[in-house]
């Protein structure tokens, strides 16, 4: 058998039920691995070693006993630090709320909790999910198990550094302008953000309430279709949820893509500023192995990358804004650098702005549905334009530019699925993602499973996780 670590949801799970394996032995293996590992990856910010265990033996007590909570019951999990957790300490990466004690759980660990899921702790973000690799705040930044002096990508860095170093299978993200996504590309792991309001962000510390996507983080794609499963649904206390059928995930995962029409905005990223050929190349190759499936891959053109990130800025930088103007009025020091740099800039728009930004919103996702994804199944594109930098690359002051493509899709709602591509000549890993009709992540699924079986990178790991004994 597999090390325990490298167990998938599905394979943990088809073992509990057949008693060849207990959640508490899956449990305690990745407390133990926890211990052994975090230390140099810092995705922990809290570690419920109390709770991980509680969880376990009620799992355990349940599965024996014939009780099925579904996909995730009696598998370990983590949250990013801004989802609330009833009696356990949610501190958005901040000293401004280092001691929050949150009396009620968020939507999604109530979901989580209901499916018989085994809380292993809270994990390290950027600040309330902005930010940048801080030094400057309560807690360290998480480092990338690929190599510890790169950065692990946006705020889901705990997230996705954790399945990465193998302390857990899936953990839950949010993604506002990519920070499921980049991070998932940038770890070498899959990152999922579905359909705006597919998932419910009530109990999830807001950043922009137009933009703000919550999903999974795992290490194969059928585990993000799992752990989908579970945390899918509408929650009439969220104004931005969405009344719609949640679909069964797995039904149709392994029909590969034979028939489907992918666009490839190849331009989007070919052009943009920076670009790495291996990610360009990864990509093409990408592309090919989606036409030898028996899919069909044309490029197309959408609007220019540079309207979607500016329209998304502003509405995330304004919505920001709104959220903290309070503290960054009275308690402005109390905030990380970066933080504050990238939320005080709110201060200087207007609502002419941020109409504006509304208005062009609509337009772009006319664009995207309307026209491209009217004649194609999905859309094939990119998901960084290099691999992770060096974080000794990034300056005292908030630097403009970032190297990922993710944006466009929090402007559009669309959902869209990060995925391994290859690898970089130093051994970092470079991403490619698949962008679905709104609603329609079975397709997105369907094709992030071909893609990953037939690019066969999904099996390396992180020097970090096979050299660990835990």
């Amino acid at each position: 058998m597999k090390p325990l670590h490298e167990l998938s949801i599905a394979e943990a799970g088809a073992l509990l039920r057949s008693g060849q394996l207990s959640s508490g032995a899956l449990t305690e293996h990745a407390l133990a691995r926890i211990a052994s590992i975090d230390e140099q990856v810092r995705a922990f910010i809290l570690v419920t070693r109390e709770r991980a265990l509680e969880d376990a033996h009620r799992a355990d007590l349940e599965l024996r006993a014939g009780v099925d909570r579904g996909p995730l019951h009696g598998i370990p999990y983590a949250l990013k630090d801004i989802f609330d957790t009833a009696g356990i300490r949610t501190t958005c990466h901040s000293k401004l709320r280092q001691d929050h004690v949150p009396t009620e759980d968020a939507f999604v660990e109530g979901r989580l909790k209901a499916g018989g899921a085994v809380l292993l702790g809270k994990l390290a973000t950027h600040e309330f999910a902005l930010g940048g690799p801080s030094f400057d705040l309560p807690f360290p930044p998480a480092r990338n198990p690929w190599n510890l002096e790169h950065f692990t990508g946006g705020s889901s860095s705990g997230s996705a550094a954790a399945v990465a170093a193998g302390l857990l299978r899936f953990a839950m993200g949010s993604d506002t302008s990519g920070s499921i996504r980049g991070p998932a590309c940038f770890c070498g792991t899959v990152g999922f953000k579905p359909t705006y309001g597919r998932v419910s962000r009530r109990g999830t510390f807001p950043l922009s309430y137009a933009l703000d996507h919550c999903g999974p983080l795992t290490w194969t794609v059928e585990d993000a279709a799992l752990a989908l499963q579970v945390v899918a649904g509408h929650d009439a206390l969220d104004p931005g949820s969405a009344d719609v059928p949640v679909p069964d995930y797995t039904s149709n995962l392994h029909a590969g893509v034979h028939g489907l029409r992918f666009a490839y905005p190849r331009h989007h990223f070919a052009e943009a500023e920076g670009t790495s050929p291996e990610v360009i190349a990864a990509l093409d190759a990408a592309a090919r192995k989606l036409t030898e499936l028996g899919a069909t891959v044309e490029e197309v053109r959408l609007p220019d990358f540079r309207l979607f990130s500016a329209c998304g800025r502003v509405i995330m930088i304004a919505e920001g804004y709104a959220i903290h103007e309070r503290d960054l009025r009275e308690r402005p020091l109390d905030f990380a650098r970066y933080t504050y740099q990238r939320l005080i800039l709110g201060a200087t728009l207007s609502a002419a702005d941020l109409t504006q930004a509304f208005r062009l919103r609509r337009e772009l996702t006319v664009a995207l549905n309307a026209g491209v994804l009217k004649h194609h199944d999905a859309l094939l594109t990119a998901t960084g334009v290099g691999p992770a930098p060096h974080l000794d690359a990034f300056p005292a002051d908030w630097p403009l530019k970032m190297p990922m493509q993710t944006i466009p899709y929090n402007v559009t709602g669309n959902p869209a699925l990060t995925l391994p591509a290859g690898f970089s000549s130093t051994g970092l890993p470079l991403g490619l993602q698949f962008v679905g009709r709104i609603f329609d992540e079975p397709t997105v699924l369907r094709a992030g499973v071909a893609l990953e079986g037939a690019l066969g990178v999904r099996d390396r790991r992180p020097g970090l996780a096979r050299t660990a004994h835990a």
